[in-house]
């Protein structure tokens, strides 16, 4: 066998340092020490329920064009809460999208639901309007649409299939904070939408956190109540509680550090899209590799970059072909493979194992790299011309 030929460097100069983050500033640090020192001058505990979670809520929703949002200690409870306030009856069918985090699925088995797995789109990670209605069913009561990588799904379809068969539309924001439709910030479609504010995504808590939204008054009631034990919720005086959940609340220390890096979301978002435009714009005269920028009618805010690999113009395999992007010390890796349906607590569960030929296409043809928003222009030139040196040495 002929050794495969290798690439020792994809740039023919040191790469610049690739920067830390730096997501959490002095900002944070003196909202934080603010609540502590009036913790310590009054000898009140901190709490949740109060204003630090009221002024975060009200900021979200209007970063959102107005409605409820109700703060919470994880993305995957956002979505639960947001499922569970649609008080679907048991052994409803819920269509949900086939690559995503076990927790953008597993909220549908324990609200005694049933997750039913549509593919994605051709060539997309995101789930699409036609594909889910091939999974419709006299039982099927809702529809989970996850923006994946901060790419918005092509919703008006999936809002007019929605309203045909009169189902419910949550939308699993967790990776697109700020991406628009139409115009329009994503989570501001369906009926209710879940976004992840832990440590990893656009903007943050600290450690975990989540956001539930609804421009529905009754619905973002429903949603408090699931929050928060059933604690009654716009309801006469005296009314005890109403639901069987559980504590989901996030507490007015996280709320005192979302409300800082709410204030910094736009920016970051600015930031994201032109980094993410730029490296795009530098990749237009690669000939087999594309980053994927979305639709016409949208604006992404990258929460990671999606390359497609043209597997049959290359003289070596993906995975070999960004471990030595990797080698350089770029942040590519070779696949986003979160297919949950593939995992045991799926295939133990007795749902039916269902097919996937997109959804494993696009995972098979595309990898991926890790971004953020404090890129320099260095690191998106030499992400650039790594790609094109790569491009250049390997394709048939």
């Amino acid at each position: 066998m002929s050794p495969q030929p290798t690439l020792k460097s994809p740039t023919p100069r040191p790469l610049a340092p690739w920067p830390a983050r730096h997501l959490f500033g002095q900002q944070e640090k003196e909202a934080v020490n603010r609540l502590l020192d009036e913790c310590i001058a009054t000898g009140k505990p901190i709490g949740y329920g109060g204003t630090e979670e009221a002024a975060y809520g009200s900021a979200f929703a209007k970063f959102l064009g107005g409605g409820y949002a109700d703060a919470v200690n994880s993305g995957t409870n956002a979505l639960y809460i947001a499922l569970a306030a649609l008080e679907l009856p048991p052994g409803s069918e819920v269509i949900v999208p086939p690559i995503t985090d076990a927790g953008g699925i597993m909220p549908v088995s324990l609200l005694r639901c049933t997750p039913v797995v549509a593919d994605t789109a051709p060539g997309s990670f995101n789930v699409g309007a036609e594909e889910m209605a091939a999974q419709i069913t006299p039982r099927t009561r809702a529809i989970v649409v996850m923006h994946a990588a901060g790419l918005p799904v092509d919703l008006e379809p999936v809002l007019e299939l929605a309203r045909q068969h009169g189902l419910k539309v949550v939308e699993d924001c967790a990776q697109a904070h700020g991406s628009l439709y139409r115009g329009k910030p994503v989570g501001s479609f369906g009926d209710i939408a879940a976004f992840s504010t832990m440590f990893g995504k656009t903007h943050a808590f600290g450690g975990q956190g989540g956001v539930v939204f609804t421009r529905d008054e009754a619905l973002a009631h429903r949603i408090r109540e699931y929050a928060d034990r059933g604690k009654p919720s716009g309801r006469p005086p005296g009314t005890r509680n109403v639901v069987a959940s559980l504590n989901f609340n996030a507490d007015e220390l996280h709320c005192a550090i979302g409300r800082v890096q709410l204030a910094k979301l736009p920016e970051i978002i600015r930031k994201r899209r032109e980094l993410g435009n730029a490296i795009a714009e530098g990749c237009r005269k690669l000939s087999h590799i594309r980053m994927v920028t979305g639709g016409a009618d949208t604006e992404p805010a990258y929460w990671y970059l999606l390359f497609r690999f043209d597997a049959g113009s290359f003289r070596v395999p993906k995975a070999e072909f960004v471990a030595r992007l990797a080698s350089a010390g770029l942040p590519f890796e070779p696949d986003y493979n979160f297919i949950p349906s593939d995992y045991e607590w799926y295939c133990k569960s007795g749902f039916p194992p269902p097919r996937l030929p997109n959804a494993r296409k696009a995972v098979e043809e595309h990898f991926r790299m890790l971004f953020h928003e404090n890129l320099t222009a260095e690191n998106v030139r030499d992400v650039v011309d790594a790609l094109h040196r790569a491009e250049a040495e390997f394709r048939r």
